[in-house]
């Protein structure tokens, strides 16, 4: 959801814009608007039957969608699931004289909303001829990582995705003051308090969500800008990390849903001096963590700039915005990198430095950017071209 435009709206105006997208607020039946399902109601047996909640990104590449399927018995691999089809007219995956999508399960995960034997099945999206539809991002990665040099290096991948979390009208920053700003960043980044801490409620049910769902979720913490929070997920290897990564904004936009407030994945929310929002890609192959691996790092980082501008492309709508030289982010025409040096396209940790060994941080992708394009092309540059 995109909710720059919207933002600093007079909120107190009788005759005030309506949100980006739906509002929360006009859903009686919502939890936030004390409705929900009743915990009776979520406690009646099924009938040995499961609900598959099959998922898939839909055709602006940033949005996921999602219906259910009954199931006769409990599963234990995608591969025991039946394709199933959607209206690609609807999404913006196919035209409305030809409007089948057919969706195949790649990867399942535990239900945390519905639990029992309920599952989540992960999807990507095909043309009845068996073509990946054009915003089929992960048949294009898959090809990358099933590539044998690929698979032979053994890339490790840790995904910090970054978010903002506004209030049911869509305009509103948790924590900020209607109309106005609050005090300047410094005291919100890993705070403690109800006057830094705002939506840690939502952050707390996010993770034990994605623990229940068997997400490779590594921690959590407040950042920079008020409001503005942050998960990681991995160290997962090769295509994996992306789908838990998708799996995880899943369950984020379903809890959000609960507590009626909306998540902007936008790279730059509120424009001036406050940080954007990025998702920061930590990356290795079996060589770079290994001893003399220092080595193996420069190398792929000098790879990396020859193709700057390429990666950008694909590195999130609105980047540019982000991407400034200012509020830790170097500049989008620019590559640049350096030991712990959170203002430069590439980070290096200084434990890798000193180690000789380890991994290395890409701090260029924008928090809403599609992370099988991002590893892909990582793993691609540095592995595959000359």
């Amino acid at each position: 959801v995109s909710t720059q435009s919207t933002w600093g709206a007079d909120s107190g105006s009788s005759d005030q814009p309506q949100p980006t997208m739906g509002d929360p607020r006009a859903d009686p039946t919502s939890p936030a608007a004390g409705g929900g399902i009743k915990s009776s109601l979520l406690e009646l047996d099924q009938g040995g039957r499961v609900m598959a909640e099959y998922i898939w990104i839909g055709g602006s590449g940033e949005d996921l969608r999602c219906k259910t399927k009954t199931l006769d018995a409990p599963v234990t691999s995608a591969a025991e699931l039946p394709d199933w089809n959607f209206d690609g007219s609807s999404t913006g995956q196919a035209p409305g004289n030809d409007s089948e999508v057919i969706l195949k399960p790649r990867t399942i995960f535990p239900d945390p909303f519905r639990g029992g034997d309920n599952i989540f099945v992960l999807c990507d999206c095909y043309k009845p001829n068996g073509e990946p539809v054009a915003s089929n991002t992960r048949f294009v990665a898959a090809k990358v990582f099933n590539d044998p040099k690929v698979v032979a290096a053994k890339t490790l991948w840790g995904l910090e995705q970054e978010y903002t979390l506004f209030a049911a009208d869509g305009r509103q920053v948790l924590g900020w003051p209607r109309g106005g700003y609050p005090a300047k960043q410094g005291p919100y980044y890993c705070g403690v308090g109800a006057d830094r801490a705002f939506g840690r409620a939502v952050v707390e049910a996010h993770y034990r969500a994605c623990l229940y769902a068997g997400i490779r979720i590594s921690g959590v913490n407040a950042e920079v800008m008020a409001g503005q929070w942050e998960f990681q997920v991995g160290p997962s290897e090769g295509i994996s990390a992306a789908d838990h990564l998708w799996i995880a904004r899943y369950i984020l936009l379903r809890v959000c849903e609960e507590f009626g407030v909306i998540c902007s994945f936008d790279p730059k929310p509120i424009p001036g001096e406050w940080n954007g929002a990025g998702m920061h890609h930590n990356y290795s192959t079996h060589e770079m963590r290994s001893d003399g691996g220092y080595e193996k790092i420069l190398a792929a980082i000098k790879k990396l700039e020859k193709k700057h501008m390429e990666h950008i492309k694909v590195y999130g709508e609105g980047n540019e915005r982000r991407l400034t030289g200012r509020c830790e982010t170097a500049p989008i025409d620019r590559f640049s990198w350096g030991v712990a040096n959170r203002g430069a396209s590439i980070r290096v940790p200084r434990s890798t430095e000193a180690e000789g060994k380890g991994y290395l941080e890409d701090r260029r992708p924008a928090s809403n950017c599609d992370p099988y394009l991002v590893s892909m092309m990582i793993a691609k540059t540095t592995l595959l071209d000359d």
